[in-house]
């Protein structure tokens, strides 16, 4: 029996459709809000230096190093619970007022010696405005959980625009009066504002916080493991900055840290979604008895077909894309965003792992993989960055394929998946990609140096008409079926496996 058809008969009723309007309603609000985002990114980072990013990647840092207590992990207790009642939701509020408003204690202690460490007393003030983050942590979180338990997804869609829009009018109006590195920091403070009001009013929440945690064991224990998970994540994501906030010059260190902006804008704003959603519908399949195995190979192989050629379109363009978007004075990122292009499709891969064994409770995975990414890049980092800004993008290459390895390595036997299968479904993107590569190359050389808007006119469509083509006529089962299953019919049988130049056989994409 093939996969598709598996998946039909497998799925609770009403399931797939649910969860087709998740996604529509997560991605349509997501790329609505990253349009306004990018649109103001781009005029922002051409009013601001890159010592305004180098100073606010720092005051990252703190912030980022305590957000992994935030305690979003016991509102995600109540997505994976069986069932909730008015108790479990005022403990998860209680959990959250008080961890955030202890971590918003914390920051403000702390900020005069993140200064010090880093040798740049405005940090001080900076991350004391910035605590207010913490204060508005619990009104997202609680009613985003409450909300994503019902797979609803339209209101958090509306809350990213809210907050989109309201972000993008504070960074680029302080900007364009010149409060310089003040614009990116008041206007994520303002976007979390308005995407909190708009959660909680969606949410009706009304419900009072409890203070008395006696029944709450079970929440406690999904949330604390949650939270090791986060401390290994900001280890891991943030020992990059923390390593070269001391080596390297202040220009550099914010060339490097836009670059990465550049590089995680796929990863950090379209792959969480997929998280938030895949969460609560893996929950729910494990509880009616269903192997998960198939979806995730859905989930894996789209995320590969999506980011892939992104990634690989960007190493190829980034000097092109880096002087059109940004301007001249940005030109020396160029080559650090190309090169962690290159090591992006991994991570993106390994990023939607965790869900699926959060759902199946089986959190200690997710601690294991989390810990293990961040002992593989703070190593990597430590010696890359002796080598300056490419160094770290050397450390990326090594270290982003080696977690992904490992993470597969403890998943895939959780769920029954063999790497074989695994393999074949990653294969299209692959060798679509090498086709991609070698169309925008040879194009490339024929077209004049300047100007750069012009050549990135020309490589941007080759790119995109090479990879398609080979996506459509090397595996036209697999769009076909694809296809289908977005218009909630049943997948014909595919094609007898075998790579045959017309198709191969492959499972349906979410």
């Amino acid at each position: 029996m093939e996969t598709g058809e598996r998946l039909t008969d497998a799925a609770p009723e009403g399931f797939a459709q649910r969860v087709r309007s998740a996604l529509a309603w997560r991605y349509g609000g997501q790329v609505a809000a990253q349009l306004i985002t990018w649109s103001s990114t781009i005029l922002v980072v051409r009013l601001l230096d890159p010592a305004d990013y180098g100073l606010f990647a720092m005051s990252q840092v703190v912030v980022t190093a305590l957000a992994f207590l935030n305690g979003y992990g016991f509102a995600g207790a109540l997505i994976q619970a069986d069932s909730i009642d008015e108790r479990d939701i005022g403990q998860a509020f209680g959990l959250l007022l008080l961890t955030n408003t202890a971590l918003a204690i914390a920051q403000f202690l702390l900020a005069p010696l993140a200064a010090d460490y880093f040798g740049q007393p405005l940090l001080t003030d900076i991350l004391r405005l910035q605590v207010l983050l913490f204060l508005v942590v619990p009104f997202i979180a609680l009613p985003d959980a409450l909300l994503a338990r019902k797979i609803s997804f339209r209101f958090q869609a509306l809350a990213s625009m809210s907050g989109a829009i309201t972000g993008a009018a504070t960074a680029l109006g302080m900007a364009w009066f010149g409060y310089g590195v003040w614009a990116l920091v008041v206007a994520p403070i303002l976007a979390f504002g308005a995407r909190a009001v708009v959660l909680v009013l969606a949410a009706k929440l009304r419900n009072r916080p409890r203070f008395g945690f006696r029944g709450a064991g079970a929440m406690i224990g999904f949330g604390g493991a949650m939270i090791a998970c986060q401390f290994f994540w900001i280890v891991q994501s943030q020992a990059d900055i923390v390593i070269a906030g001391r080596r390297f010059e202040i220009h550099d260190l914010g060339l490097y840290s836009e670059a990465l902006f550049l590089a995680l804008i796929v990863t950090g704003r379209f792959l969480p979604p997929i998280n938030e959603v895949a969460f609560p519908a893996y929950s729910e399949l494990h509880k009616a008895g269903r192997s998960l195995a198939p979806y995730f190979e859905r989930v894996l192989r789209s995320v590969a077909l999506i980011t892939a050629p992104i990634y690989v379109g960007l190493a190829l363009t980034a000097p092109e894309a880096v002087l059109t978007l940004f301007g001249e004075k940005w030109a020396e990122m160029a080559p650090i965003a190309q090169g962690l292009a290159l090591a992006m499709p991994f991570f993106a891969l390994q990023i939607v792992c965790s869900p699926t064994t959060n759902a199946m409770g089986q959190p200690r995975i997710y601690v294991m993989t989390s810990a293990c990414g961040a002992a593989i890049f703070v190593t990597c980092f430590a010696f890359g960055a002796a080598y300056g800004p490419m160094g770290l993008v050397h450390a990326w290459w090594v270290a982003a394929p080696m977690l992904l390895a490992v993470t597969l390595a403890l998943t895939l036997p959780r769920i029954g998946m063999a790497p074989s299968r695994l393999v074949a479904a990653l294969a299209p993107a692959a060798i679509a990609c090498g086709v991609m590569a070698l169309a925008v190359t040879s194009v490339s050389a024929l077209l004049p140096a300047d100007p750069p808007w012009a050549r990135l006119l020309v490589m941007v469509p080759v790119g995109a008409v090479a990879y398609v083509a080979t996506i459509w006529f090397g595996w036209r089962d697999m769009v076909r079926d694809s296809w289908a299953m977005l218009r909630n019919r049943a997948p014909q049988p595919p094609a007898a496996s075998g790579p045959t130049p017309a198709g191969r056989t492959s499972t349906t994409a979410d």
